[in-house]
């Protein structure tokens, strides 16, 4: 098993929750970018850098993990591309996807999508806090206690 983390959006927090994480556990961490990230010198962590442009590092996430892993993402699209590969994916949030429910987000998502075209003002996520951050360790914990 392996974790990939679609980096660039990535918390600042939950990318050292990663970090502590990948040196606990001894899994190996690939955080994929656009941009270059400073990571703590591990063994079990590595940055994969990738071209700039839309959808490039979900592109090469999707393309390289495997049946097993995990995939740290917000992003929909890349977590349905993921799970139909029989990874799963979680949410900087602590919301967990996997095929029994990325194709109800997909929908909700595409039709969020669809009201901000045509103009509603959907409002964005909450800030990201305290709450958010126990709850995706504690999802992150369950996801490797099950591995």
């Amino acid at each position: 098993m392996k974790i990939w983390v679609d980096a660039d959006a990535c918390p600042k927090a939950v990318k050292e929750i990663l970090y502590r994480v990948a040196e606990r556990t001894e899994i190996s961490v690939t955080l994929v970018a656009n941009s270059p990230l400073r990571l703590p010198d591990s063994p079990f962590l590595q940055l994969l850098q990738v071209g700039s442009g839309a959808d490039i590092a979900d592109d090469e996430i999707a393309n390289l993990c495997e049946a097993g892993d995990l995939i740290i993402t917000a992003d929909i699209p890349l977590a349905a591309r993921v799970v139909e590969k029989g990874a799963q994916a979680l949410d900087p949030r602590g919301t967990v996807y996997d095929k029994n429910n990325i194709g109800q987000v997909l929908s909700m998502r595409n039709f969020m999508d669809e009201l901000r075209g045509s103009g509603v003002e959907t409002g964005g996520p909450s800030g990201f806090g305290q709450k958010e951050k126990f709850k995706f360790a504690n999802a992150l914990d369950k996801f490797i206690a099950q591995r």
